[in-house]
């Protein structure tokens, strides 16, 4: 409450706009690969290479493995590491 009548004061984005929200549905979340899945095998997208190839190359291999549609949201979540949603 003190940081955001600050923020109001001097200018800045409240406390609520700061917070950590997912860029897609709680249903991709609720989502759950068929039993005996096993994911492609790739390098972990960490902000070194570049993202158009990285996101390319990673539609193409789940693609040939029969993932596509929302449950390719679902493992794109899983190839990130770090802070590679900044």
């Amino acid at each position: 409450m003190i940081i955001n009548t600050i923020r109001v004061k001097y200018g800045g984005p409240s406390q609520s706009t700061l917070m950590y929200s997912k860029p897609y549905t709680k249903r991709i979340d609720n989502l759950r690969m068929h039993v005996g899945y096993q994911p492609p095998k790739f390098q972990s997208f960490d902000k070194k290479g570049n993202p158009k190839q990285y996101v390319a190359h990673f539609i193409e291999t789940c693609n040939n493995v029969g993932i596509d549609g929302d449950l390719l949201v679902e493992q794109f979540v899983h190839s990130l590491r770090g802070n590679a949603f900044d």
